[in-house]
């Protein structure tokens, strides 16, 4: 069943002993106060998980009921949510990357943010999302403008996920 979260509006909020020990081992949510908050991605990945029951008011919301919620409020949100979930799951450290104008920054196996720089900027896309040479050149100069390799997730119709790495090579 997993420890209790609320839904109010577009915030997802944990104040249980169970919410501050995963965000210190596993750098899930963030501390917000005395509360954890989540995305939308890292509660639909905890619920699947078993870890996270998520109610509004006294109603549990289902874990299809989220998704579609969040499908509706969040560009590509599928697309990110299995970019994030293959990530965790291979051990990684996923955090959002708004600030810098990605989906995800990501941080080598068993880091976490403030001992160590974020490795890789990330952008998920589906397979079937075209991309301008424009498009693709602002995500490789939001990548090297904050000194992170860029890795492009590209998620399939069966939500597999393949990823291509981007870097900068001076000839």
């Amino acid at each position: 069943m997993g420890f209790k979260a609320y839904l109010s509006g577009n915030k997802i909020v944990s104040n249980a002993s169970d919410a501050f020990s995963l965000n210190s081992q596993s750098c899930i949510g963030d501390r917000i106060e005395n509360k954890i908050h989540y995305t939308f991605v890292e509660a639909l990945y905890l619920i699947k998980k078993g870890k996270l029951t998520l109610f509004k008011e006294k109603k549990k919301i289902s874990e299809e009921k989220l998704q579609k919620l969040a499908e509706r409020k969040e560009h590509n949100f599928f697309a990110r949510f299995q970019a994030y979930s293959d990530l965790k799951n291979r051990g990684y450290t996923v955090k959002t990357a708004l600030k810098f104008g990605a989906d995800f920054r990501v941080y080598g196996k068993g880091m976490k943010p403030g001992e160590e720089h974020a490795r890789w900027v990330v952008f998920a896309v589906y397979e079937t999302d075209r991309l301008t040479w424009h498009e693709f050149a602002a995500k490789n100069r939001v990548a090297h403008s904050t000194k992170k390799n860029l890795l492009i997730a590209i998620v399939d119709a069966e939500g597999d996920v393949t990823y291509y790495e981007v870097r900068w090579l001076r000839p």
